[in-house]
């Protein structure tokens, strides 16, 4: 290694080596704002670091995948699923030849827009804004981009600055759409395109991209059923007989035989490929889930709780966007850190909204959301 060049430089040097297809640090379409290179990191090397750095990826460890148990070390949280998705989907890309650093921002950084209490919660914040204003809504896809671009700290500023490869894969990543096997790259996009296709689940603009997005599937569609087996509700046994046969009868072999799937089918190509046989047993495995744990009676009832506490602390701070003076002043400890939230993002008291509360709301761990309803609400 020539060590008279920047460690930059031969960085990217050496991503010439990669697939053709693969994207290349040196050859990205930039960041939202303009600033200097590292010289030892490359740009996505560098989203990497900003990613994991946050507040809002620590809080990921106390945030729910799909069960709500602060009191078992053993059930999934929203951190461990994106590990778990940075190791798929790493695996998948290094024999593909893709920019793995690339890959590991995207996945790290695919939930940020999560808020507490998993899909429960992101469907009450959607239901809340769209009470207001029927033009609002929540999605978690484009609630991550906005984390990301507006809201998680950076040297004490508002937005990570990400570069536009990474802001896409967290937009793009879409893991709840059950029937797609092949996913090509819409390298035509713009940024000004970052929203709306988001809104639409379009695809990602980069293989990297494309591979975390099934990827995310990969990683939950077994693991939920091994949380799903401590809560009672299913076994990998009771499963049908034609899954196990096609994709496995642990969490293990599910992964290993969707992955070795996808490598087989993709290497070479420009599309990251699931098998038609693999994916209409992924499909059928992911609505056996549907069925027998998110629709689940223990889910239902905990949804209950969910909407409590997520209504509770909306309509608790909405008053506050009207009358703000009651923020610098409140001795509540919720109100209090709404206010340092917003003066934190440098947002203007007079323009305070809907979208405002939401975006306070969607940072919190279930753990915090619990304990503020408990502040605002218990005698």
């Amino acid at each position: 290694m020539d060590m008279r060049q920047e460690p930059r430089k031969l960085r990217e040097e050496q991503e010439t080596g990669l697939s053709g297809y693969a994207a290349r640090s040196a050859d990205s379409r930039g960041r939202l704002r303009d600033e200097p290179e590292c010289s030892v990191r490359t740009c996505f090397e560098r989203d990497v670091g900003r990613i994991i750095f946050s507040m809002d990826f620590r809080r990921m460890r106390h945030k729910t995948q799909v069960f709500f148990n602060p009191q078992s070390d053993h059930i999934c949280t929203r951190m461990e699923h994106v590990i778990s998705v940075n190791y798929i989907a790493g695996t998948i890309g290094r024999v593909l030849g893709l920019n793995l650093d690339l890959i590991e921002a995207i996945a790290l950084g695919h939930d940020l827009g999560h808020a507490p209490f998993g899909h429960s919660g992101e469907k009450k914040l959607d239901s809340c804004l769209k009470n207001r204003d029927p033009a609002l809504f929540f999605q978690h896809e484009m609630h991550g981009l906005r984390v990301v671009d507006h809201l998680a700290l950076h040297h004490g500023r508002p937005g990570l600055n990400l570069t536009f490869e990474v802001r896409d894969g967290i937009a793009s990543h879409c893991g709840e759409t059950y029937d797609e096997y092949v996913l090509v790259p819409d390298r035509a996009k713009t940024p000004s395109d970052l929203e709306p296709l988001a809104r639409l689940h379009g695809t990602p603009a980069t293989l990297e991209g494309c591979v975390v997005r099934l990827a995310d599937k990969i990683a939950y569609v077994g693991r939920d059923i091994e949380d799903a087996a401590r809560a009672g509700l299913m076994e990998f046994d009771d499963l049908p007989q034609a899954i196990q046969s096609s994709l496995g009868r642990t969490n293990g072999e599910i992964i290993n035989t969707l992955v070795m799937d996808i490598i087989q089918n993709s290497y070479g190509q420009d599309a990251i490929i699931l098998s038609r046989e693999r994916g209409d047993s992924m499909e059928e495995l992911l609505r056996e889930n549907v069925a027998r744990i998110y629709s689940s009676d223990k889910i239902k009832r905990y949804e209950k709780m969910v909407d409590n506490v997520i209504e509770g602390l909306f309509e608790a701070l909405m008053p506050l966007t009207v009358d703000p003076d009651k923020l610098l002043t409140s001795e509540n400890r919720v109100l209090r850190g709404f206010c340092r939230f917003i003066q934190e993002r440098e947002v203007p008291l007079d323009r305070l909204g809907p979208q405002h509360v939401v975006d306070y709301i969607a940072g919190m761990t279930d753990s915090f959301a619990t304990k503020s309803f408990e502040d605002l609400y218990w005698f």
